[in-house]
């Protein structure tokens, strides 16, 4: 993989970190000590003092030392959305659902380093062997979009949609990967399974076959994009705001519908817009627009391609040089496709460049900390999963991989 550094071709020189969406303060993209990252106040604060001033230098001889000495022990698996002075050091990289099966499939392993966010780890302890300890370098790194779905209101929900459409309702629940483990299990538990932006039309073809309805949560984007490629029209689908009672909804616009959307989204994906890819298309009349299936519906309607990760990676990799590609999802995804890609435009649709902020929090001083930690025979920042909740979690993530 072609390193990404200041002087490579298409480098974005300013990324835009953030902690609030709706504020992007400018910052450098060159790795700085974890002391010196803006957002650092925000993050995990009981790591060691000595790592907080190491320079990018110093923390990667000290990983790349860790990361020999541990061996076939340990597998480091790399979300696409990490910043590249991490992903270099993943020996599986990839989107969730990629990862998922990479976690299922390693063997004789002691650990696996997650670098990706909170869910994503808690998939892979599910999915190994109960003995692998599952690693997360730094615990503060979460999913806006997980949270918007708490297991009080999702059970909540659950209870009052099927007072509203009365008895014999046909419902199973489909959760995207980005959910609690404990959300994994309340599907699991009902007939449901997990799905991925690789997979969600499979797995809502799955869910229909087993009931009338679909309750898909945390994010509406997806639900409402999968359905509709399907040939669900809008108005077979309703939206369930949470914060409302009956979810702000009518049982008659419910009994309609033939997917229940949960009112979450990610906050990355809603900076794209149909105004964006208009200008991208006036620059350039020969561009190809490809944009995640997270984004807003009428995004995706605009864009040429829609896809995870994975299927955006390949697209453009697959791509006759001289192509031209508009993106639409996260900066350090988009930035590795350019470097990768030297024979074709590869370019973000967003010019504000705001990154993954929870995904960002993975730094190379927590990879230093944590790595030299197991030197020590010491494990810190395990996700571990009890073991009902890991019971029902597992039915509804084999179901998810069991599609054909």
């Amino acid at each position: 993989m072609a390193a990404l550094t200041p002087t490579a071709p298409g480098f974005v020189e300013k990324l835009v970190l953030y902690t609030d969406p709706s504020t992007c303060p400018t910052d450098a993209l060159i790795p700085v000590p974890l002391a010196d990252e803006p957002a650092f106040v925000s993050w995990q604060q009981d790591i060691p003092r000595e790592y907080l001033n190491m320079s990018p230098e110093e923390l990667d001889r000290r990983i790349a030392f860790a990361r020999r000495q541990l061996g076939t022990r340990l597998a480091i698996l790399g979300h696409h959305y990490q910043r590249e002075e991490v992903i270099k050091y993943a020996d599986f990289v990839g989107d969730s659902f990629k990862l998922a099966r990479e976690a299922q499939q390693q063997k004789d392993l002691e650990f696996i380093l997650f670098c990706g966010v909170h869910f994503m780890a808690e998939s892979a302890d599910v999915l190994t062997n109960e003995g692998v300890h599952v690693i997360l370098p730094n615990m503060a790194a979460g999913c806006s979009m997980a949270d918007m779905a708490d297991p009080d209101d999702v059970y909540q929900a659950w209870d009052e949609i099927h007072e509203m459409l009365g008895e014999g309702a046909s419902v199973v629940p489909v959760t995207y990967m980005n959910s609690a483990a404990n959300l994994k299990a309340f599907v699991g538990e009902r007939g449901g399974l997990v799905c991925t932006s690789s997979n969600a039309p499979r797995a809502l073809a799955y869910a229909f076959e087993q009931a009338e309805k679909v309750l898909f949560f945390p994010d509406q984007h997806l639900g409402r994009n999968t359905g509709f490629g399907m040939g669900i029209p809008l108005d077979e689908m309703v939206l369930w705001n949470f914060r409302m009672p009956h979810g702000g909804t009518t049982p008659e616009a419910l009994k309609k519908a033939r997917v229940i959307l949960w009112q979450g989204h990610c906050s990355t994906h809603q900076r794209f817009s149909v105004e964006q890819i208009e200008k991208a298309r006036r620059e350039y009349p020969d561009v190809k627009v490809i944009v995640h299936p997270e984004c807003r519906w009428e995004v995706v309607q605009a864009a040429d391609m829609n896809g995870s990760t994975e299927k955006i990676s390949n697209a453009i990799h697959e791509s006759p040089a001289g192509s031209v590609w508009a993106v639409g999802t996260e900066i350090n995804l988009v930035n590795r496709l350019q470097v990768q890609n030297p024979d074709k435009k590869v370019f973000c649709l967003d010019p504000v460049i705001c990154p993954c902020s929870t995904m960002y929090r993975i730094h190379p001083a927590y990879l230093a900390w944590v790595l030299e930690a197991l030197l020590q025979g010491v494990v810190v920042n395990e996700v571990k999963v009890d073991a009902e909740t890991r019971k029902w979690s597992l039915v509804a993530l084999e179901r998810m991989l069991a599609l054909p």
